[in-house]
């Protein structure tokens, strides 16, 4: 089950491969996703000492959160991956330019995971070809909706 997907993820960006991480966080981080307050639009992911990290998700606090705390809405948190597929992303982030953006957030047997891709920046032309291919294939469903309303009558 979804919690929040980044559309602009695939508007900028070619996304080459998908991986699932599991995310370190605290309680009433949880407790704030589970209540839908989480942002990933302008978040990335980095890699930082053989080490995975999201920067720049953005979890608002409950006004219920404990007082004995003080929440850091868009502290780095780190991501969970096994170390093959940190060595495959540094290769590949290094090596070839390719770039890792969150994709979304959702639930997996309970937890919450996040998905990212590994992704090439599309240029404004590219951005626009995808426009263009959207467009005429909301338009060719619309005509042959219009079609099959008219042989049935």
């Amino acid at each position: 089950m979804s919690i929040v997907d980044n559309r602009k993820a695939t508007h900028d960006y070619f996304i080459e491969e998908r991986f699932e991480a599991g995310l370190v966080l605290q309680g009433w981080e949880v407790k704030a996703i589970r209540a839908g307050h989480v942002q990933i639009k302008e978040s990335y992911v980095i890699v930082r000492d053989g080490e995975i990290w999201v920067v720049g998700m953005h979890i608002s606090p409950l006004p219920t959160a404990s007082t004995h705390i003080h929440p850091n809405a868009t502290r780095t948190r780190k991501l969970l991956l096994k170390s093959d597929e940190i060595s495959k992303l540094i290769g590949k982030v290094e090596q070839r330019g390719f770039t890792l953006v969150p994709l979304n957030l959702h639930y997996k047997s309970g937890r919450i995971k996040m998905d990212f891709g590994l992704g090439r920046g599309k240029k404004l032309h590219d951005k626009r070809n995808t426009a263009r291919d959207q467009d005429w294939a909301r338009e060719k469903e619309r005509l042959m909706k219009h079609d099959t309303r008219r042989r049935d009558t």
